[in-house]
């Protein structure tokens, strides 16, 4: 298993042996979303995963597109901060996962992903 993140020392401080670090990005910094998908692009062809796990924000998305494009199986976990509706990013991953989940259960059934139970 490779953690991958965009918090440097995380990994570390988990005990994380495998792991890589990205660019973290959003959708008002185009450039760093671009660096961003080079960095995952790399990682997931060096690491080769049978499946990608993911939560968050954009970097997880892009984890999932590039994921979809090399036929893996993706999970989406939805954060459990949007308590009332699907993260915008969540929203955009639900296209590219092979199973979307969400730790609320009535943002699961309005966005017709799956609940599992919560991390709380």
């Amino acid at each position: 298993m490779t953690y991958v993140t965009t918090l440097d020392g995380l990994p570390q401080k988990s005990g994380f042996e495998r792991f890589a670090l990205v660019q973290d990005c959003n959708k008002n910094a185009p450039v760093k979303a671009l660096r961003c998908t080079i960095q995952m692009a790399g990682v997931l062809m060096r690491t080769r995963p049978d499946v990608i796990i993911t939560t968050g924000a954009l970097p997880g998305v892009i984890a999932l597109v590039l994921g979809w494009v090399m036929r893996r199986r993706t999970i989406w976990v939805d954060s459990i901060a949007n308590a009332e509706e699907a993260s915008s990013s969540g929203k955009l991953a639900k296209r590219f996962a092979t199973l979307w989940l969400s730790q609320w259960e009535s943002v699961a059934q309005a966005e017709g992903g799956r609940y599992e139970g919560s991390l709380l």
